[in-house]
């Protein structure tokens, strides 16, 4: 049975990660399904717990820069940025230094580590407390939506990890942007909460070099993969109006005629969308198959800032999934 923590017990999570067990914990961005980084046996049951491709990179989180940079080179670029942005929702990529203690699992045995510091105080609490590195995926199974509330988490994966701590909803609500600085270039690996405008504002110009891929073979980061972060109905993107069967995912005025409506945000903030992005998709996800809808309708958002990560979301939300018909488009 999976134990519901309040925010006073992060003592005994902290001990339930050193032991080996998994604790789900809330981040600024989404929640966060925690491991002893440097305890194999604790690496695979994440693993198996999400249902998840052993060739899929983990993030390693750190109660500060100085533990992650301990075990990662870190140049001048990732300093700044640490300086900068962290603890915020930043991951680098970075080489592995000799000696470091974090499992080739968690890097899906790589020499390079993804690696940062969340901004939550719950989740700083926990790192602190629990004295390790801290391996943590997004608390779902391994495709589907993420989890922003530890009522998400209990939904997918109660019963599979020994506890949630419960930090109440994730003010960010999209993954941490992934920044590949393990070369001469930095290349973006995923877009997220911080937006690529204002890492090239304080390192210079980015690559964006990353796609989405169907295999899997060769990631250098979690959330690459083609088909992720999907609800059970089928996403059409670029909706400019919806059908009487469709269940709609607006952003701004919202077209009549959908059988259900979530607007992400009806002035049509981009921060306020990522906040109730996976809330949204959820419970279109629920409302729209109890009303019979054949798929979710999502509107434009605008791919600046924040809106790239929404936008990254929703295409991979409405990929293609092995063995289902899953349009994305009306005629």
């Amino acid at each position: 049975m999976t134990r519901l923590l309040p925010p006073g017990e992060v003592g005994r999570a902290a001990a339930l990660l050193r032991e080996g067990a998994l604790v789900a914990f809330p981040t600024e961005t989404v929640y966060g399904l925690g491991a002893d980084a440097r305890n194999p046996r604790a690496l695979a049951a994440v693993f198996e717990a999400k249902g998840r491709p052993r060739f899929n990179p983990l993030i390693v989180h750190y109660p500060e820069a100085g533990a992650a940079f301990a075990e990662v080179a870190a140049e001048g670029r990732a300093r700044t940025l640490a300086a900068r942005f962290w603890p915020g929702p930043l991951t680098l990529v970075l080489p592995r230094r000799p000696g470091c203690g974090v499992d080739l699992l968690a890097s899906a045995g790589l020499e390079t580590l993804a690696v940062r510091v969340p901004a939550h105080p719950l989740a700083l609490a926990l790192l602190r407390a629990a004295g390790v590195p801290v391996a943590a995926p997004s608390a779902n199974r391994s495709g589907a939506v993420s989890p922003t509330t530890a009522e998400h988490v209990l939904e997918g994966l109660g019963g599979r990890i020994a506890a949630v701590l419960d930090g109440g909803p994730c003010p960010v609500g999209v993954e941490s942007t992934v920044l590949d600085l393990s070369g001469e270039e930095a290349v973006l690996l995923r877009p997220g909460g911080v937006p690529v405008e204002a890492i090239e504002a304080a390192i210079g110009p980015v690559a964006r070099r990353a796609a989405a891929v169907e295999g899997g073979e060769g990631l250098r980061s979690p959330g690459l993969l083609a088909s992720h972060y999907a609800p059970g109905l089928p996403v059409r993107l670029e909706a400019r109006e919806a059908a009487p069967d469709e269940a709609l995912l607006a952003f701004g005025p919202a077209p009549s005629g959908a059988a259900v409506t979530w607007n992400l945000s009806e002035r049509g903030d981009l921060a306020e969308a990522a906040s109730r992005l996976f809330a949204g998709l959820r419970w279109l996800d629920a409302e729209g198959t109890r009303r019979g809808c054949a798929r979710i309708a999502a509107m434009p958002v605008p791919r600046t800032g924040l809106g790239l990560a929404i936008n990254d979301r929703l295409a991979r939300a409405a990929a293609p999934r092995p063995g289902l018909l899953h349009p994305q488009r009306r005629p």
